[in-house]
């Protein structure tokens, strides 16, 4: 095992209690493109066309090293228009996707920052408490852990997260980039209601029933609780279903949600 990253010749470090190491370099150019690959995800900013050998091109140009530099890219346009196989088309589809994911909800935003140990549906349950990155930045661990799900792990990686000043520069950037840094409460047909979904969906994608959901006010857990108001119920539905009927929660068809959202 090495004892300095391969990338960049930074001592590694092993947290305590984690058989991983990692290199603790902000700067690192693996760290970077990592990063900035992450947030343009499908599941997190679904920038289209920011792929791995366009990011590597990017840094490697220098033009960003953080994801807040993304949304300062149409300052260089004619440097990328120039670029071998981009030209103008290629150069305004991308920033067109970039500026369209201005418009991705606050918990999208908070998955695709990066904090360690915070996945997507981790990154909805604080969102939904928490309600922007102010909020966050002021957030003990204690109240982090008041949250249910969110363990010592988590909250200790996201105050250690909001604590650090480069990683507070750059949610101020993204803030001033016109990012949602904040919850919105959504007026919708489903507003104030909470889904779960469990089986195989016919007319949705899970994505796209989750955003179907997300657009008319609702939000969509991942687990079957007291507070879940329905569950959708796909083919082959399993254990979801099976709490659903002992917690006595309202389960719909697909055919029966369909005709609830018309």
């Amino acid at each position: 095992m090495p004892d300095r990253c391969p990338e960049c010749g930074t001592r590694l470090h092993q947290p305590e209690r984690e058989v991983n190491v990692y290199c603790e370099n902000a700067a690192c150019p693996a760290q970077v493109k990592g990063r900035i690959e992450h947030f343009a995800h499908r599941g997190a900013m679904d920038i289209e066309g920011l792929g791995e050998a366009i990011v590597d091109q990017l840094v490697r140009m220098q033009l960003v090293s953080t994801v807040a530099d993304l949304y300062e890219l149409k300052r260089h346009r004619a440097t990328l228009v120039a670029l071998d196989r981009w030209g103008e088309k290629s150069t305004d589809n991308l920033l067109a996707a970039i500026a369209a994911s201005t418009r991705q909800p606050f918990h999208r935003v908070l998955y695709a920052l990066g904090v360690r140990h915070v996945g997507a549906e981790v990154a909805r349950v604080i969102a939904e408490r928490f309600q922007s990155t102010d909020a966050l930045m002021a957030a003990s661990a204690d109240e982090l852990q008041s949250v249910p799900s969110i363990g010592p792990q988590i909250a200790e990686s996201v105050t250690s997260f909001f604590a650090d000043r480069h990683n507070r520069d750059i949610v101020r950037r993204l803030t001033r980039s016109g990012l949602t840094m904040a919850a919105e409460h959504r007026k919708g047909r489903l507003a104030g209601k909470t889904f779960v979904l469990t089986g195989t969906l016919i007319a949705f994608t899970r994505d796209g029933a989750r955003q179907c959901i997300e657009e008319r006010g609702g939000t969509v857990a991942a687990g079957v609780s007291k507070r879940v108001d329905y569950v959708i119920v796909g083919v082959d539905a399993g254990s979801k279903l099976e709490k659903a009927r002992t917690l006595g929660i309202p389960t719909l068809t697909e055919e029966q949600f369909l005709a609830m959202i018309r």
